[in-house]
């Protein structure tokens, strides 16, 4: 199938140890993130921006919350992995509606990579959930659609992230490289090639060193 490209980008925001990790060792259904793996999200946590994507109050506006800002700016679509919509491998159990209960803070519409048929799954907030199991290509051109003029956002995990930047179908990396080292995990830069990363903006706070990529072709 052939993705049609137009004024919209395939982006992604990912948090990265200095060795190169996405995720800690040991990821399941009670630990999504791995052991350790929630180190990765702290700068996050605190900042003005995501409290108020989570429907909170309170935060700091800091240059981690402007960034945090960009993470949901012009997005009209998301497309995930699996183990990112959660509730374990194989045949659904339909009782699993994702970690985020009855709002999620997408409010847009999500695909979800999978090789198991699910009926779509609207929530509240504007969020639904269609799972498709026909492929990286499928659900692009799905949420492209979906997206219209907006930029459709590759949310993770590290696999989906992976096929889209070793298919060339990835036009913007954003890097947060957070100061620890897991030293075992999932790794993100494993079986991509040698996609032409070219930087175009480097923000260093405290906490964590933002720097966005270019994907050349």
């Amino acid at each position: 199938m052939e993705v049609v490209r137009d004024m919209s980008s395939v982006t992604c925001h990912i948090s990265m140890s200095l060795d190169g990790f996405v995720a800690g060792p040991n990821q399941s259904v009670e630990n999504p993130i791995g052991e350790r793996g929630m180190r990765l999200h702290e700068w996050v946590f605190d900042t003005a921006s995501w409290r108020e994507q989570q429907g909170l109050e309170g935060g700091e506006r800091t240059l981690d919350s402007e960034v945090a800002d960009e993470v949901v700016r012009d997005v009209g679509a998301y497309i995930m992995g699996r183990k990112m919509f959660g509730g374990g491998d194989g045949p659904w159990d339909e009782i699993w509606t994702g970690w985020w209960g009855e709002n999620p803070p997408y409010h847009a519409p999500v695909f979800v990579l999978t090789h198991h048929s699910r009926e779509m799954l609207p929530m509240q907030g504007g969020t639904t959930f269609t799972f498709v199991t026909d492929g990286i290509e499928s659900a692009l051109e799905q949420a492209r659609a979906a997206a219209g003029d907006k930029n459709v956002a590759i949310a993770g995990g590290a696999s989906a992230v992976r096929q889209y930047l070793a298919a060339g179908l990835l036009d913007e990396l954003y890097l947060h490289i957070v100061p620890i080292i897991l030293g075992v995990g999932e790794r993100l830069f494993e079986d991509v090639g040698d996609p032409n990363l070219e930087p175009v903006k480097v923000i260093a706070s405290p906490t964590v060193t933002h720097v966005k990529y270019r994907v050349a072709r």
